[in-house]
């Protein structure tokens, strides 16, 4: 009997498949030692668009869009095997729901997209077979083995699995309803996209900011001391802390009162010592953007970046997350 691993990509599933001894290469799988590990290349299976939802679940959504067909919600969620992906899924079907499979281990990345690209392959190769859930943030030996050592039922994992379902159902719904929506109320295509459209609308209101600005000037006293500091007046009158003067008359004001002192008094001076702790580690999102800042990389050169460093060079932990912690396998 024999255990197959279903990993996201090919270079993790060869990092797997060396940990577990399974050196034997085969179409689409590395197999040896009991197990046979494959990969998915990424979202082998999509929920089906609109138009190819037929009759049988009692909708016309094909054709020409109008509103009549609105809103469009399915009743039994049809799945779809992208075509240039479709031979891989082919093989991968056939390895889990071989007979001689005894149960399946979900390797797919440690996290809800990856957990979502798992159980759409088991749902719509119709699999029955029982299955662990591997769970690490790394791909170094120790951390697969240990991995392995630790493996949980997949049921564990069920939460997961619905969060990233409806996750991806509101992604269809938001994205096909409002599209043809929009579309057909204004006669030109209009997509619409759940992160999408409300980043473009963070992109517009902060171009139309930058497009309405208006200069102000102000004023400022500073003082230009013996030890090559400097200090500025504080105009705690108007604001506390504020050292922006907005008129110049008063401005000119209080530089003609101080102007005759050359000298002042030190009123206070205060020592404290300060433990400053280190910045926590980067998460993708920060990551990105000191990149862009420091190198110009755009965002997903970083995230290419992050990902060879990740797989091939085992130099980093996982980079799509928020998270900004290591486990403990990846202290030394």
């Amino acid at each position: 009997m024999t255990i197959v691993v279903v990993a996201e990509k090919p270079s993790v599933a060869r990092d797997i498949a060396r940990v577990l001894g399974a050196r034997r290469k085969g179409e689409g799988f590395l197999e040896g030692n009991g197990y046979r590990v494959t990969w998915a290349i990424g979202h082998l299976i999509h929920f089906a668009e609109p138009d190819e939802y037929g009759d049988a679940q009692g909708v016309d959504w094909a054709g020409r869009w109008s509103a009549d067909q609105l809103p469009m919600i399915p009743e039994v969620w049809k799945l779809k095997t992208a075509k240039q992906t479709a031979a891989q899924f082919k093989l991968v079907k056939a390895l889990i729901t071989a007979p001689d499979t005894e149960r399946l281990v979900c390797a797919t990345d440690a996290g809800r997209e990856g957990e979502h690209i798992f159980r759409l392959i088991y749902q719509h190769a119709r699999c029955k077979k029982p299955f662990d859930r591997l769970w690490i943030s790394s791909l170094t030996d120790e951390a697969i083995s240990e991995g392995f050592r630790a493996l949980r039922p997949g049921q564990a994992y069920d939460h997961l699995a619905d969060a990233a379902r409806a996750r991806a159902q509101a992604d269809w719904l938001i994205g096909m309803n409002l599209t043809r929506a929009y579309t057909v109320h204004n006669r030109v295509l209009c997509t619409i996209g759940r992160v999408q459209t409300p980043t473009l609308a963070m992109i517009v209101a902060r171009d139309q900011a930058i497009a309405s600005f208006t200069k102000a000037f102000f004023y400022e006293l500073v003082a230009h001391l013996t030890t090559a500091d400097a200090a500025h007046f504080d105009a705690r009158y108007i604001r506390d802390g504020e050292t922006r003067i907005e008129k110049k008359e008063e401005a000119e004001r209080l530089h003609r009162e101080l102007s005759p002192h050359r000298t002042g008094r030190v009123a206070k001076v205060e020592k404290k010592i300060r433990t400053v702790r280190p910045p926590p580690l980067y998460d993708l999102t920060n990551l990105q953007r000191d990149a862009n800042r420091r190198f110009g990389f755009t965002a997903a050169q970083v995230l290419e970046h992050a990902q060879a460093l990740y797989e091939t060079h085992k130099l980093i932990s996982y980079p799509r997350t928020e998270s900004r912690h290591i486990s403990e396998d990846m202290l030394p």
